[in-house]
């Protein structure tokens, strides 16, 4: 077998993606944040907005280099492998939904949390089933193939909206993918972040998330295949600008919008994942400046690791309360950051320090050759 050539520059956009998660998750409060660091309220779209496509991109990305490895094992190896790791990631997402095992009830009470209320769907469940989906796709249809079925899909999610959507398709209220979810999973196991039970990581919307998946897959194909030459760079820069200005004109009849995940959206994120990815490949691959992206090198290496270990640490923090009553993540804010930065930059301080602490996790983990692999 012909083992494909590396590109660091691909491990730093993933490692860099997964910074960005890590940053925007873990304000010191989220009454003080700054707007490029918030999602976009509906439509539209912030840099915060642009970073889970791009961890759905980089995991098409690595896919390109370990999928050929899988099939040369042959058919049933290759499904094996695919089933086996989105069902493993499926589960790390339910578990970290569940931990810490309890909750602080309105009497100030650690009480059980129940599996009845438990949130099903989420970032890591996300990440589970587009890498499934994807992954079949592409073992059983080839890679042009996959390219226009992902096309076909995009198309068919807008007229599934518009079948199915009620008043305002695009809206919360009309979203057709709300319904779906409600009669499959339920209220009690929906995300309530916008005051309803609603899942921005619900069951439809899963269906054009996967193409971030095919199109990042694609993308690491066609690099290792044309070299590291200029065409080739010219080439993701050239369909990276055509990307943005396709999901920019579907805008104009298909809000971008990041929760109900628009083919818009899939376009526009795409588009500006292959332009990041093209300046990086020109930094580090054409102009060697590898010093530069190493410290984003170190998140690519245990990305999903790193990342589940920033989500335990969170729920620990909420877990821990003071004798005031006040929560560990709370209270590092109030007496810590806000009392030396003030309100917004002490905020942004509590995250870039969860960013720094968890670079030291991962330096740690590459210093010693420990890499966690699903």
């Amino acid at each position: 077998m012909t083992i494909p050539q590396r590109f660091l520059s691909l491990d730093v956009f993933r490692g860099l993606t997964v910074a960005g998660m890590i940053l925007v998750n873990n304000p010191g409060s989220w009454d003080y944040v700054y707007p490029p660091l918030d999602h976009a309220h509906w439509h539209g779209c912030t840099p915060t907005d642009l970073v889970f496509p791009f961890f759905l991109f980089a995991v098409g990305n690595a896919m390109s280099f370990s999928l050929p490895r899988y099939q040369e094992q042959g058919h049933k190896a290759a499904l094996q492998k695919i089933l086996k790791r989105s069902l493993l990631i499926f589960l790390i997402g339910l578990f970290l939904n569940w931990f810490p095992f309890f909750r602080w009830n309105e009497d100030g009470q650690l009480v059980f949390r129940s599996l009845g209320q438990l949130r099903i769907l989420g970032v890591l469940p996300r990440i589970a089933l587009c890498y499934g989906l994807a992954g079949l796709i592409i073992h059983f249809s080839g890679d042009r193939r996959s390219f226009m079925i992902a096309g076909c899909v995009l198309l068919a999610y807008w007229w599934l909206l518009l079948a199915f959507g009620q008043g305002d398709p695009y809206s919360l209220e009309g979203y057709a993918g709300l319904r779906l979810d409600k009669w499959v999973l339920g209220e009690q196991h929906l995300y309530r972040g916008e005051g309803v039970p609603f899942d921005p990581e619900g069951l439809l919307s899963t269906l054009p998330a996967t193409c971030n998946v095919i199109f990042g897959y694609l993308a690491g194909r066609y690099i290792q295949q044309k070299g590291k030459d200029y065409p080739m760079l010219c080439g993701l820069l050239v369909t990276g600008c055509l990307l943005v200005f396709a999901g920019l004109c579907w805008n104009l009849v298909f809000p971008i919008n990041k929760k109900i995940w628009t083919s818009s959206y899939v376009l526009y994120t795409v588009g500006i994942a292959l332009l990041l990815l093209s300046v990086l490949m020109y930094a580090i691959e054409f102009r060697g400046w590898r010093r530069a992206g190493s410290v984003f090198e170190v998140f690519g290496k245990n990305p999903l690791f790193i990342y589940v270990m920033s989500g335990v640490l969170v729920k620990l923090y909420l877990l821990v309360r003071t004798l005031a009553g006040q929560n560990l993540y709370g209270w590092l804010y109030e007496h810590i950051f806000r009392p030396v930065w003030g309100n917004y930059p002490g905020s942004l301080a509590f995250a870039v320090f969860h960013v720094c602490l968890f670079w030291a996790l991962g330096w740690w983990m590459d210093k010693k050759k420990v890499y966690i692999r699903v």
